[in-house]
């Protein structure tokens, strides 16, 4: 998959850019708050129908404009397609696909495979466990649609529960077996999928941070989940009373963590700043790996100001990496030059070099 061209009207700070893109490397450089990390979130937000750091559609809205907008010419699977993403204040967004728009937007959503690295996934250590099951959540919704779906049914349920926790009054106890049953059935099927993903994630994420770090650390996650015990309905329905006083329901797939772990330790606990930023890049690249055997498309990668605060020796390794011809197209931020010469100068392929200042987007020059 290849996005060709980009347009781009009122996104955050980026007023207007039109970009024809290279089929492999794409280079962005600029001093931080100029606009990179925002160019990069709209490519993100064309995959996802979200942004990567601001879930208020609004907010994402140029401050002095009613409308964004936001287009990308992709070739995908051997066809030159056109999406298009329009957000306008107190409306609600529109996406379309070849000028068709979508009846619900999950139908949008694993047929622009993206995996994206940004400084914001130290909060996948550092942050609560919806970070976590949030990275869980986006990549596989991404490639299975039974694992969509049942989430998209779980979360509705959910809340028409918790609901239910803060109505005054009797209750008919039928409403909360109807909707315990709900997130039982595809809490099992979430909790399924999850377990067996993170099975057979773990040897490819070990993979890659030892060809990062050339190290004998061993790295791993441990999935944690409710739905683990034998009696997943029972225990939902032994909580009720205390959900009850609480006003929302304490047990269920909603509350799954990840442990992300570091020779047996948890990482939060024993990680030093460059053995944190390391973990979390190659969990993404292994995500991207993993991603690109399971669906029959290559997906884009985004790097944004992914060398901050790593050594020489592991840049370096990340650079060698990401060159290789499995991966496909790429899009890199970064506020230091040297590190995306480095990488140009490394690359026998087409690559475009762009300087971003205050949102405007300007092209430096071609090399093929």
């Amino acid at each position: 998959m290849i996005l060709d061209r980009l347009s781009i009207l009122n996104y955050k700070n980026i007023e207007q850019a039109e970009l024809s893109l290279s089929p492999k490397i794409n280079c962005f450089l600029g001093s931080n708050g100029m606009g990179k990390t925002n160019l990069l979130d709209a490519i993100y937000y064309l995959s996802f129908c979200k942004s990567h750091n601001n879930p208020i559609d609004s907010q994402n809205i140029r401050h002095d404009a009613d409308f964004a907008v936001i287009q990308g010419w992709y070739e995908l699977e051997g066809k030159h397609e056109e999406f298009f993403c329009s957000l306008r204040r107190k409306q609600k967004k529109q996406f379309k696909r070849n000028k068709k728009e979508y009846e619900r937007l999950s139908d949008h959503i694993g047929l622009l495979p993206l995996v994206m690295v940004s400084p914001a996934d130290t909060e996948l250590i550092s942050g609560g466990s919806d970070e976590r099951r949030k990275f869980m959540d986006m990549f596989l919704s991404q490639f299975d649609k039974e694992y969509l779906y049942s989430l998209i049914r779980y979360n509705k349920a959910l809340l028409q529960r918790n609901a239910l926790l803060k109505t005054d009054g009797v209750i008919d106890e039928t409403l909360f077996d109807l909707w315990d049953d709900q997130l039982v059935e595809d809490g099992k099927v979430i909790h399924r999928k999850r377990k067996d993903f993170i099975d057979k994630f773990i040897p490819t994420f070990q993979k890659f941070y030892d060809f990062i770090c050339r190290s004998n650390e061993k790295v791993s996650l441990s999935y944690e989940s409710h739905f683990d015990a034998e009696d997943i309905s029972g225990l939902i329905k032994q909580k009720r009373e205390r959900d009850r006083i609480l006003g929302y329901s304490t047990v269920g797939i909603h509350k799954d963590d990840l442990d992300m772990q570091m020779d047996g330790y948890s990482i939060k606990r024993v990680g030093s700043q460059g053995q944190n930023k390391t973990y979390v890049v190659a969990l993404k690249l292994a995500q991207f790996d993993f991603l690109r055997k399971a669906t029959s498309t290559t997906p884009i990668l985004l790097l944004d100001d992914i060398f901050d605060k790593l050594d020489s020796s592991r840049v370096e390794q990340i650079i060698k990496l990401v060159l290789d011809k499995e991966f496909g197209q790429i899009f890199v931020t970064d506020t230091n030059r040297e590190h995306l010469d480095d990488i140009l100068s490394r690359t026998n392929s087409n690559y475009h070099l762009y300087e971003v200042a205050q949102g405007e987007v300007i092209q430096k020059n071609i090399a093929l």
